[in-house]
C-alpha cells in the first residue's frame, strides 16, 4: 500500500503496492467504521520474488495545530509458502485526535506538527487476531457492529505504538496546513487521477498545476505529503508498473513498451526501468 492518503470514503484508490513490494489486487472491501475511523482491506497477488515476511507500518500526516490523519497499514501473507496475502489499512481522521487534549497528544513522540513521520513495526499475535477480527461479519445490529470495529482500531492503534520501540523517523515532508482543507486534498487526488490517466504523456508540474487549479509550491508539499512520493516518483513507479505488465503478461517487445508509454527512446525507457527494479526490460521477457 505504499499509496498514502488523507480523504474521505468517495475518494478510496486500491494500492499497487507497500513498502517497495508491488502486488495485484484481486479483491477489495471498504468500509466507513465510524465518523472518524476508516478501514479498507484488499487480497492480492505478490510477484513471485518478494519474499513471504507479514509488515506493519505506522504513517502520521500532520495538517493543522493538533489536527492529525494518522494511518496504519498491514501486509499479512495468507501462509509462508503462499504469494497471496492480505492488505490491511486503518485511517483514524482529524475528528478522532480532536477528543485527546493536545497535551496528550504533544507527549507521544509521533504527534509532531512540523514534519509527517513513518515509521515500520513487526506484527504481533495480538495484532494479527484483531485484523481477522475487523474482517468478520457478525449477525449484529449496524451499531454494534461499528462499536466493536472501533474498538478493535482503537487496539490495533495501541498494540502498534506499544511495539514501536525505536525512536520515530520524521519524514523530510513539511507540514501542510492547507490539506486541512477537503477542496485541498481533493485537488491533490485529482492530480493522482490525472497522472494515471496520463501515463503515456507525462504533465509538467506546471501543467498539473493548472488543470487542478493548485498553486505549483502547493502541489508539490501536498503531493509529497499525502502519497509519500514525488510527482515525478509517482508518475515513474505508474510507468514502470505498466511496462512490467506488457512485457510479462503481454509479451510486448521492448521497443512496444517504450512507445506505447511515452518514452523519447529505447534507451531512455531502459535506464529509467533499470534504476526502479534493478532489471532490464528485456530481463522479463517470456
Amino acid at each position: 500500500m505504499p499509496k498514502v492518503t488523507v480523504q474521505t470514503k468517495k475518494q478510496w484508490r486500491s494500492p499497487d503496492a507497500f513498502q517497495g513490494i508491488e502486488f495485484r489486487v484481486l479483491d477489495s472491501k471498504r468500509e466507513a467504521i465510524n465518523n472518524s475511523i476508516e478501514a479498507e482491506w484488499h487480497e492480492v497477488s505478490l510477484q513471485e520474488d518478494d519474499q513471504p515476511e507479514d509488515k506493519g507500518v505506522l504513517r502520521l500526516f500532520p495538517i493543522d495545530d493538533n489536527k492529525y490523519c494518522l494511518e496504519l497499514c498491514y501486509l499479512q501473507y495468507a501462509e509462508a509458502s503462499s504469494m497471496n496475502a492480505t492488505v490491511y489499512s486503518v485511517r483514524f481522521l482529524p475528528s478522532f485526535f480532536e477528543q485527546y487534549p493536545s497535551e496528550i497528544l504533544i507527549a507521544n513522540q509521533p504527534f509532531r506538527f512540523d514534519c509527517s513521520t513513518e515509521q515500520p513495526f513487526a506484527i504481533c499475535t495480538q495484532s494479527r487476531l484483531l485484523l481477522g477480527q475487523m474482517q468478520q461479519e457478525a449477525q449484529v445490529t449496524p451499531f454494534i457492529k461499528s462499536l466493536r470495529q472501533s474498538e478493535t482500531a482503537m487496539h490495533l492503534l495501541r498494540r502498534a505504538l506499544e511495539c514501536i520501540t525505536i525512536p520515530f523517523t520524521s519524514c523530510q515532508v513539511p507540514a501542510c496546513r492547507f490539506l486541512a482543507n477537503d477542496t485541498e486534498r481533493e485537488k491533490i487526488q485529482a492530480a493522482c487521477d490525472i497522472i494515471s490517466h496520463n501515463i503515456d504523456q507525462p504533465l509538467t508540474i506546471r501543467e498539473l498545476s493548472r488543470k487542478v487549479a493548485m498553486n505549483e509550491c502547493y502541489l508539490k508539499k501536498g503531493f509529497k505529503t499525502i502519497t509519500g512520493k514525488t510527482i515525478h516518483e509517482y508518475q515513474q513507479q505508474l510507468r514502470i508498473t505498466k511496462a512490467k505488465e506488457l512485457l510479462q503478461q503481454q509479451g510486448r517487445s521492448v521497443t512496444d513498451v517504450a512507445n506505447i508509454l511515452g518514452y523519447s527512446s529505447i534507451s531512455h525507457f531502459s535506464t529509467a526501468f533499470k534504476r526502479v527494479t534493478g532489471l532490464k526490460p528485456c530481463e522479463l521477457l517470456k
